[in-house]
Parts: C-alpha cells; structure tokens; sequence
C-alpha cells in the first residue's frame, strides 16, 4: 500500500486505463498544456500526446456532444468539466443524448464514456462554481453516478467507470482533492453500486457520501468519546443505489442520520431517508435525522461559504435532538 492524495489517485486511474486501452482518450478545458483546472491531468499531454489528452474550446455542449459521439463510435472518452456547474450548459447532451442512446436503439449502441468534474462549496469559487449536481443526475435513468470519498475509492471507481459500458457521471468533491490515504500499489477496481461500511458500530447508522464522508467519521470520533457507537456507510455512488447496505445497517442499529451536503430542498438526502423509513420503520427508534447544506447559493466570503456547510456539531447536535443521545 502506498499513500497518496485524492488527485493522485485519480491521475493514476487516468494513467493505467490510458496504458490498458488505446480507445480511451481524455478531453476538455485546459486539460492539457494547464494541467487541468485542479491539476489532476498533470504531466498526461507530455506522456500520451495531443491526440489521447485533448485540450477543447470552453464550449461544454461542443465537447461533451463529441464526447458522445466518440463513445458511440466505439471509443472510451474521458469528459473533464472545470466545474459541475458548468454541466448545465452541456445538460441536453447528457440528459437527452448519452443516458438515452442505448435505450431508444434496443441496447444495440452503447455510449462508454464518463463525465468528470469538480463539485460543491468550500474553496472560494462563489456561488456559480460552487454547485453539486449529482442528485439532480440521479434521477436520469441510463447515466451511473459515482460519488467517491477516499483516494482508494476514487481510484478503484475511476478505473470502473472508464470500463463501463454506460455513461458515468463521476463526481469529484473539490474538498477531496488534497485529502490522503492507502491505496494498493496493484492494480485493482472498485465495483460500482457497491456501498462501502467505513466504520461498524451499534448505536446508529450515519449515511453519506462523497466530503460528507470525512465529516461523519469525525463526527463518529466524537460520538465514542461520549460512548455512542456509530456506524458510517458511505453510498459512492447515487446510481446504481446500494439500498440494501444501508437498510441492513439501520436494521442493527436502530437509528440513522443521513448527511447530504447539498441544499437540503428535493435533496438526495431526502430519497434515502425516504427510503430507510418506508423500508426499515418497524426497526427505528425515532425519525430519520437529516442533516444538509443551506439552501442558498454559495457565497465568495470564506466565514460565510462555511456557515452553509454542514460541520461536525451541526450532525451532533441533531443527533442529540432527534434521538436524546
């Protein structure tokens, strides 16, 4: 095992499946002669060359439509978007042309490619730079939407994605980037739709994804210190939705809490508490708790942006107020 950073463990992941397949090319704004807007394309335009790292017009809609038409040619495209944000200017080709392609010919074109791109608050880019998307993409039948937390889990689900037969939406907190941890120094893949227990424990079920994660493992730390026993399962991805990981945890522990970092309104929190509710009610102890950012746009002032960020006291403190513990 080596440790490494979230961006390097996505740069690796670009890195092998440039190596293992000649049809997958990587392609977008200032990808190439900038490295990448965090980065995470450094060094590839001098290893691979222009024709496999592409830098494109700041024209989303151009390239992500390339991108589709690409994938269904038969090559594995890697879309690289400076912001989640900017996804909206490209939603048609997502939305109507990559998650539908497949389904409107009878299965017979499929459309392997993955749209990466950073997402949420937290690092100054005010409120138009700073938006997460992912639920909203959830909800479109024919994409795949991946949500990692950890550098092992960005690199396995990376190398899963670019294989994947279908449009992957591959999320990057933008938090994350500078984040470290273990990952094998072989090769390996991180299945799709798979949840991952983070950390076992009795007492209740804290469900989250992507930064979400980092923020209920802290919260976890000070749970025990009060000798409440959390258990943390992170989803990874929005879609295909692990259920049943989460379901078989609540079952156990009674009690869950659910952290979404996006507005807290039509949420994808929302779906899962939902979902542990009609699912597991006989089991609960008391109501899902939820916690999620503000709804408001994100502002540039940094004491601001974190005041819509959920925080470690704000999972305590509802915890506390729902469950008395």
């Amino acid at each position: 095992m080596t440790e490494i950073t979230f961006r390097q463990a996505l740069q690796r992941g670009l890195r092998e499946a440039l190596d293992a397949d000649p049809n997958v090319f990587l392609m977008g704004e200032d990808i190439g002669k900038y490295d990448g807007a965090y980065a995470v394309t450094q060094g590839l335009l001098e290893k691979y060359g222009p024709e496999r790292v592409r830098d494109t017009p700041i024209s989303e809609a151009a390239f992500v439509g390339a991108g589709v038409g690409a994938a269904v040619a038969g090559l594995r495209p890697v879309v690289e978007l400076m912001s989640m944000s900017f996804s909206l200017v490209a939603s048609d080709q997502i939305v109507n042309m990559a998650a539908k392609i497949r389904y409107m010919s009878g299965g017979q074109v499929k459309v392997p490619m993955v749209v990466r791109a950073p997402t949420g608050g937290g690092v100054q880019l005010a409120a138009t730079h700073s938006q997460s998307f992912e639920n909203w993409y959830a909800s479109v039948p024919g994409l795949k939407v991946v949500t990692p937390s950890t550098p092992y889990d960005a690199l396995g689900l990376l190398r899963s994605s670019i294989e994947d037969d279908n449009p992957v939406i591959f999320a990057e907190n933008a938090l994350l980037y500078a984040t470290r941890g273990d990952v094998p120094d072989a090769e390996y893949f991180v299945p799709i739709g798979v949840a991952d227990v983070k950390r076992t424990g009795t007492d209740i079920t804290l469900v989250g994804w992507a930064h979400g994660i980092v923020t209920l493992m802290a919260a976890a730390e000070k749970l025990a210190e009060t000798g409440v026993s959390a258990e943390v399962v992170d989803l990874r991805s929005l879609r295909p939705l692990d259920m049943e990981t989460v379901i078989e945890s609540v079952e156990k522990t009674g009690r869950a809490l659910v952290l979404d970092e996006n507005w807290r309104t039509a949420g994808f929190g929302a779906e899962i508490a939902a979902e542990i509710g009609y699912r597991s009610s006989d089991y609960l102890d008391g109501p899902v708790a939820r916690v999620s950012g503000t709804d408001t746009p994100s502002p540039y002032s940094s004491p601001l942006e974190q005041l819509g960020i959920p925080q470690v006291a704000w999972v305590i403190d509802e915890i506390e107020k729902t469950y008395g513990i």
